[in-house]
């Protein structure tokens, strides 16, 4: 099976203005006359990185990245707590891709996305099937959202009873009991930048807990200003359910009928359970459900191998 392909740089790339004072980082890679292939990123918040050109074939595809509202090198940045998340939804996020779209002059593109990325993946292919090709999904969630983000959150600690207790442990002993992504949303809003920080510190610690088994795995925050964009966007989307109706995207997956999809999970996703991706599969004939052993939410080279092989497979239309 393929792995990576090589570094490569983009050819073109810039800043869209999307309304409400946001400019958009967005990047296109590979070839130009290529088959148009539109990546988004997980998080919310984490913002596209280079690995991600290197999971196409840089001669087949016109590799199109850019970061979300509010993160990686679209500003204003999240990371300073004046700036406002008001403008910063899932609804803004599907008009900033339509608004890229047109930009690029694309008519359709396939769409991959890992973790919340596979979620607006779904939500923009749902919306707009007329412009989407395939889809290639990893690390599935985001179907029933509230139930997800309590599993996470809460349910998760007969997982991990020590450190999701120091998790608990992190907010005001008067909000415990309640829905802790509201009692850190508040946190890193606390107008004591000290609060805001240690608030990003224990939000990301859990993160780490929960997201692989792993003891060679690398956590992701030892920057300051990434811990607390990261935190902030999560706990901001989350607290809103991803801005998303309950089930809508398994109710509305009839939208996706003659869009070929392949799910990648893998078995061992503790974040992220295999019946999201598994009831996707029963409401969406064209897509295919690929099982990986050794992964957890943080993928492997199996996984990698998996993804790769599904956008070779797409790469000629």
């Amino acid at each position: 099976m393929p792995g990576l392909y090589q570094e490569i740089e983009p050819y073109d790339h810039g800043l869209l203005e999307v309304g409400d004072g946001n400019l958009v980082y967005w990047e296109t890679c590979g070839n130009p006359d290529g088959k148009a292939a539109l990546v988004l990123h997980g998080g919310p918040g984490s913002g596209c990185r280079p690995r991600a050109r290197q999971y196409f074939d840089p001669a087949a595809y016109r590799i199109v990245l850019f970061d979300q509202r509010n993160c990686g090198r679209s500003r204003p940045h999240a990371s300073d707590p004046a700036v406002s998340l008001a403008a910063n939804t899932t609804e803004h996020l599907l008009a900033d891709i339509e608004l890229l779209r047109i930009h690029l002059g694309v008519e359709r593109w396939l769409v991959h996305g890992l973790s919340w990325g596979s979620t607006l993946s779904l939500a923009y292919a749902e919306r707009h099937p007329e412009r989407v090709s395939e889809l290639v999904l990893g690390l599935v969630v985001g179907t029933h959202v509230r139930r997800e983000v309590e599993w996470i959150t809460r349910d998760m600690q007969r997982h991990f009873p020590a450190e999701w207790a120091r998790f608990r442990d992190g907010v005001p002993p008067a909000e415990r009991d309640g829905r802790l992504v509201e009692a850190y949303a508040r946190l890193l809003a606390d107008p004591d930048p000290a609060v805001r920080e240690q608030a990003a510190r224990d939000w990301c610690a859990w993160e780490d807990t929960h997201v692989s088994l792993f003891p060679d795995h690398n956590p992701r925050y030892d920057d300051p200003e990434f811990r607390m964009v990261f935190a902030r966007l999560v706990t901001h989307y989350w607290r809103n359910d991803c801005f998303l109706a309950d089930g809508v995207l398994l109710r509305e997956a009839g939208r996706l009928a003659g869009i070929p999809g392949v799910l990648v999970h893998g078995r061992l996703d503790i974040s992220g359970p295999v019946d999201v991706p598994w009831e996707l599969t029963q409401v969406w004939p064209d897509s295919e459900l690929v099982l990986i052993g050794d992964a957890a939410h943080t993928g492997s080279q199996t996984m990698t191998e998996a993804i790769v092989t599904a956008l070779d497979r797409f790469a000629i239309d």
